[in-house]
């Protein structure tokens, strides 16, 4: 305990900093900005500004980086509140009784509770991340090559299951991401893999260059195709603050909402979306009158929203301690990590500890912003609700285009990127989910690595991934929960449960 108090005091130190209070309260700007403003999200934007951080120091633009991300959810519950459109992905939920709440003239209290709940949800999630931050780093520090395989392998097919649409399709995403990390030079042997004797290819496809491609460019192509219909609720917001017996009725769903949404937010492959719904659901299961849900429920709203802002912080924990991405957002925070040359695992803790407990500290900092940045500016965002999207798109696309190229200075990566757009928008129109092959892109080239050292130790034996027993129990869950979902039975109540 003595030693959380000392790192936290370590980690205050450096949030504190001007600097990084700056670059803290300007990534909860953009990303309640983003939140608010429907069709770009956190994913998107991070891409985007991913070229920006270059000129940083690591702590500064991780700091900024994961404000974006726990930003968007709060400002994804304005929009489902005020608008009935979601923001964000995780605030789909909160439109199903935040915008009835609105209808009846209390919009104020529903983005009131949203926040408040999230303030709370986002506190006691950060508390959850530095008292599981030693443990779980001194268990990974345990892990060999063959135990670091196995464990993605393992977030690989969490991913798979939990991806929206078709298991076969979220599969062959993951493939994809997977060989496209191979495209370029062998490490070992210094043999071109795949590039066809293109040269700009030799070094490997650039992961800022895919990750801007198929979803900064493809989000906005896909943004373009579907007609506006923005139904910003004309009557006034009214207060802001809720009254006690609306917090007596919030109180249980939030703390309900918070446990499960961070213990979500901790699965590899996106659990964190999981949470919202989750608390959705259990909260009308355990409503005396289930009815009152979808026309206006305050439960509705209180417990998603602690549920997705819970999620989005400990989605950090299996990043910062094991080096391993549990969804496609973290996946851009190990290419911003990689690119300021940290390697993302149990070594961040203990030769980069300013970087770990200056990013938790400043998580702290961070619900203090966004409590403040989204109450009392609700007005400038409903202002900003009114912005047509076709004004805000050639901006995007000039910003993406400028960001790619001061990457390298080169032209044919601007080329490249808007290949990858069109691609990704190929892959939604098909249905393919683009956020698995993001993982497997990023975890590609890691598993690689860990294989072949794994190999190299065993003289070439397979055997060693079953013969060790932490590796063999995580290949073991790896392929119950893949086995679990192609059963006919749970496939298709999964479908269902995406469908809803």
């Amino acid at each position: 305990m003595m030693d959380m108090f000392s790192n936290l005091s370590l980690g205050f130190g450096v949030a504190l900093s001007l600097q990084n209070l700056a670059l803290c309260f300007a990534g909860c700007l953009v990303g309640t900005l983003i939140g608010v403003l429907p069709g770009v999200g956190p994913i998107a934007t991070i891409a985007i500004l991913l070229p920006i951080t270059f000129g940083l120091d690591p702590v500064g633009a991780l700091i900024m980086l994961a404000g974006i991300y726990y930003g968007a959810q709060y400002g994804g519950s304005t929009t489902a509140i005020l608008v009935n459109i979601p923001g964000e992905a995780t605030s789909v939920v909160t439109t199903l009784d935040g915008h009835q709440m609105a209808k009846q003239g209390r919009a104020g209290v529903a983005l009131g509770t949203a926040a408040l709940g999230s303030f709370f949800a986002g506190c006691v999630a950060t508390l959850f991340i530095a008292a599981l931050g030693a443990p779980l780093t001194k268990l990974a520090l345990l892990f060999g090559p063959a135990e670091y395989f196995s464990l993605m392998v393992m977030g690989l097919c969490f991913a798979v299951v939990l991806a929206r649409g078709s298991i076969l399709k979220a599969f062959c995403m993951i493939m994809l991401g997977l060989l496209l990390s191979t495209v370029g030079t062998d490490l070992e042997t210094g043999q071109e893999r795949m590039t066809f004797g293109f040269a700009p290819l030799a070094d490997g496809i650039d992961f800022a260059v895919l990750a801007m491609g198929v979803f900064g460019f493809a989000e906005v192509l896909r943004n373009l195709e579907s007609p506006e219909t923005r139904d910003v609720v004309k009557t006034k917001i009214g207060r802001l603050l809720p009254d006690w017996s609306d917090i007596k009725q919030s109180i249980k769903p939030v703390l309900r909402g918070t446990f499960l949404g961070g213990t979500l937010g901790i699965l590899p492959g996106n659990g964190a979306v999981l949470g919202p719904f989750a608390s959705y659901t259990l909260e009308k299961k355990l409503a005396k009158d289930p009815s009152r849900f979808g026309k206006g429920a305050i439960e509705g709203v209180a417990g998603p929203e602690s549920a997705n802002n819970a999620g989005a912080q400990t989605a950090f924990i299996p990043l910062l301690t094991l080096g391993i991405p549990p969804n496609a957002v973290m996946a851009l925070m190990v290419g911003a990590m990689t690119i300021h040359g940290i390697i993302p695992g149990p070594q961040v803790m203990t030769k980069n500890p300013e970087l770990f407990w200056g990013m938790i500290a400043s998580m702290w900092i961070g619900n203090l912003m966004l409590l403040v940045i989204n109450l009392p500016l609700v007005g400038l965002w409903v202002k900003l609700l009114q912005v047509p999207y076709r004004l805000m798109f050639p901006s995007i696309l000039i910003f993406c285009c400028i960001g790619i190229y001061s990457v390298n200075n080169q032209p044919v990566d601007v080329a490249f990127t808007a290949m990858f757009g069109l691609f990704g928008y190929l892959l939604i129109k098909l249905g393919f989910e683009p956020a698995p092959m993001l993982l497997g892109f990023v975890l590609g080239k890691l598993m690689e690595e860990k294989l072949r050292q794994a190999l190299i130790i065993s003289r070439g034996s397979f055997m060693t991934f079953v013969e060790r027993p932490i590796s063999a129990g995580l290949l073991i869950v790896a392929v119950t929960i893949l086995v679990i979902a192609l059963l006919p039975s749970i496939n298709k109540k999964r479908d269902e449960v995406f469908t809803e």
